[in-house]
């Protein structure tokens, strides 16, 4: 076992709207050759590689390393439906650690479609199938895509226990406007305030408006994972480090509880947050910067609690209170997050990890944590997995 793996090279292919982007072998590529650069290495010392997407036939991640070198190496690819390029980094950490390789390779890419997800093939049992049925039962709304119910219907749980205003999921999506404001590689950087989030298309009355929801987009990400030993001998950066990292899956809970907020993964979420911090020696208090999976502005806010960065019912409190944001408590999506961004499903992770490694590094320019030392990663797909990242700055 070698001690920790480390961050060598991070580097993203910026996002596009579906229709207008290039091929995701060419988005792939791109975002590979960008972390090599980062790095500084030569794409021969790759070891292994994990290739994350979800919508794809099989062997993309071939054909998109295939564009950057031919040289035999094991290419593995993963499919955990949004948490997919955590999935890939969660494999290529273990890789490395376990001192399986020295060196690995992980990559996510999506090219996607227009308007909402769904499913791609209709004549088998859907792995979606219980969840479904157990949103049909609490939410009800048949004519409201799946995807906004499911979240829509967890943030609508949180109002209704909490007293929850939709004015606070109205703050979040601002908040990411601004933070997106100084992202150069975000899609969207338009500074929207609550009260023009307020008053975008309703699409569920009293629930949500068009705003509070990520669109899909197209895009890649990378990142470079390395032994310490290996970072030394090649000369590479090895200030950030993956100190802690978790994957769980779905428990009994997220249909036993009957509540949309365990179907879409909270308690999936805290278990990951949970172990991270037991496995690292510390508590969410310690954590400088944070990117979490904001598809929609009601799981940012029911993620806050399930991290620990407030208690259960208090994260109105905490939007109110500008704890989520620069100044406050925990600078959260300094990125602009998926509601800025967008979400390519196989990228959103190694986007994440590309965010928070620069912010460590020093090096995210007008949207830099002052500081920042330790920094969290939540991506969570519905199906489910949740992976969780505690990165440190060595």
């Amino acid at each position: 076992m070698t001690d920790k793996a480390y961050v060598a090279g991070v580097g993203i292919f910026p996002f596009q709207k579906p229709g207008k982007s290039e091929s995701y072998d060419v988005m792939a590529t791109a975002a590979t050759r960008s972390a090599l650069a980062d790095a500084g290495l030569d794409y021969r010392e790759i070891q292994q590689a994990y290739v994350g997407y979800v919508y794809g036939d099989s062997t993309c991640g071939q054909r998109a390393l295939y564009h950057v070198g031919m040289t035999g190496i094991p290419v593995l690819n993963v499919n955990n439906n949004c948490s997919t390029g955590s999935s890939a980094l969660f494999l290529a950490r273990q890789a490395v650690e376990s001192g399986a390789v020295e060196c690995a390779l992980a990559l996510g890419f999506e090219q996607m479609q227009p308007g909402a997800i769904g499913a791609m093939f209709h004549d088998r049992v859907s792995p979606f199938a219980a969840f479904d049925r157990e949103t049909d039962e609490l939410v009800g709304s048949a004519e409201i895509p799946l995807a906004l119910r499911y979240f829509g219907g967890a943030g609508k749980a949180h109002m209704d226990e909490f007293g929850t205003p939709l004015e606070t999921f109205a703050k979040i999506r601002a908040k990411a406007s601004r933070h997106a404001a100084k992202n150069p590689v975000a899609l969207f950087r338009q500074e929207v305030t609550a009260e023009d989030v307020m008053a975008a298309q309703v699409v569920w009355p009293g629930v949500m408006t068009k705003l509070m929801a990520c669109p899909p987009t197209c895009g890649a990400a990378a990142a470079i994972i390395c032994s310490k030993e290996f970072a030394d001998k090649h000369g590479l950066d090895s200030s950030v480090r993956i100190a802690a990292q978790a994957m769980t899956t779905d428990g009994p809970e997220t249909f036993e509880a009957h509540d949309m907020r365990e179907v879409v993964g909270f308690s999936m979420a805290k278990r990951a947050a949970d172990q991270v911090y037991e496995d690292a020696g510390i508590g969410p208090e310690d954590v400088d910067v944070v990117e979490l999976h904001d598809c929609f502005a009601h799981n940012e806010l029911i993620t806050y609690e399930a991290l620990g960065l407030c208690g259960r019912g208090e994260a109105a409190k905490f939007v109110d209170d500008g704890d989520n944001t620069y100044g406050g408590k925990y600078v959260t999506n300094p990125s602009g997050g998926l509601l800025s961004k967008g979400h390519p499903l196989g990228a959103t992770g190694l986007a994440q990890c590309t965010e928070l490694v620069q912010q460590l590094r020093g090096q995210a320019d007008a949207r830099q944590v002052d500081g920042a030392r330790l920094a969290l990663q939540h991506n969570l797909g519905l199906g489910g997995a949740c992976v969780t990242t505690l990165y440190e700055k060595a």
